[in-house]
């Protein structure tokens, strides 16, 4: 199963806010031994992200999208939403009750708004100010801000997909290697990832920030009881061909 990621809101594609979804999204499916696939970042333009969502409803994935649920002018994803699934936006009756305990006599049709969502959703609670989140078709819809979102990105994964907590663990290490190009990695690379069929290889290249000596970090992931096998046989290969390399943690062998 792939997990997904929109993010949404012109504040941060013109720079006025730094995105901490993605970061915090990939933090809390690693706990899980789950992993985030892909992530969209888009403006706040209903065509838009009206296009996206129909093409995101229509593979399998599950998919968390942050922002733009509110009731103001600039929140389009409760319409882009219904858009997409060709449905109309309902008052959602558990988010009205949600709603009305949360304003009480405060309550009016404009904050009601934000509990109409498209027909056949669910809710997401949220425990921080009980304007809820909603989902439908395996996709989560919670508000831009994090003291509210990610308590309901977790209420999501633990409510709706523990079954696929440490079902596939991973694990990773990785070492330095200098004096090398990766064309001549490349192929101890793929004769890796082929002995290895659950491990796969990762190679990232520095120009020498902050005074470091430029360096390939080459290291693989994947299954944790093959990833100590496939290092050494990666060491012991390298030391063949007389490259120089050493392990982040101490800068020797």
């Amino acid at each position: 199963m792939r997990f997904g990621a929109i993010v949404i809101g012109d504040e941060i594609m013109r720079g006025k806010r730094q995105d901490k979804h993605f970061a915090k999204l990939v933090e809390l499916l690693a706990a899980r031994d789950l992993r985030l696939d892909w992530c969209e970042y888009l403006g706040d333009d209903r065509e838009r992200l009206t296009a996206t969502l129909v093409r995101t409803f229509a593979s399998d994935d599950v998919v968390f999208s942050f922002g733009g649920i509110g009731a103001t002018p600039d929140d389009h994803t409760r319409q882009c939403a219904a858009a997409a699934l060709n449905v109309p936006l309902e008052l959602h009756p558990e988010a009205e009750a949600e709603i009305r305990g949360r304003f009480g006599a405060e309550t009016n049709a404009q904050r009601l708004k934000m509990g109409e969502f498209p027909r056949g959703a669910a809710i997401i609670p949220n425990a921080y100010n009980r304007i809820p989140g909603f989902s439908v078709a395996r996709h989560y819809f919670v508000p831009g801000f994090p003291v509210m979102a990610w308590p309901m990105v977790e209420w999501v994964l633990d409510t709706h997909y523990a079954h696929l907590f440490h079902a596939a663990p991973e694990a990773d290490a990785s070492i330095l290697v200098y004096g090398a190009a990766e064309s001549t990695l490349t192929p101890l690379m793929e004769t890796i990832e082929a002995r290895f069929a659950r491990i796969r290889v990762f190679s990232l290249p520095s120009v020498g920030e902050g005074g470091t000596r430029r360096h390939i970090e080459l290291g693989v992931r994947g299954e944790p009881g093959a990833v100590p096998r496939a290092m050494a046989e990666i060491e012991a290969a390298l030391d063949q061909m007389q490259i120089e390399w050493a392990r982040p943690a101490t800068g020797k062998k």
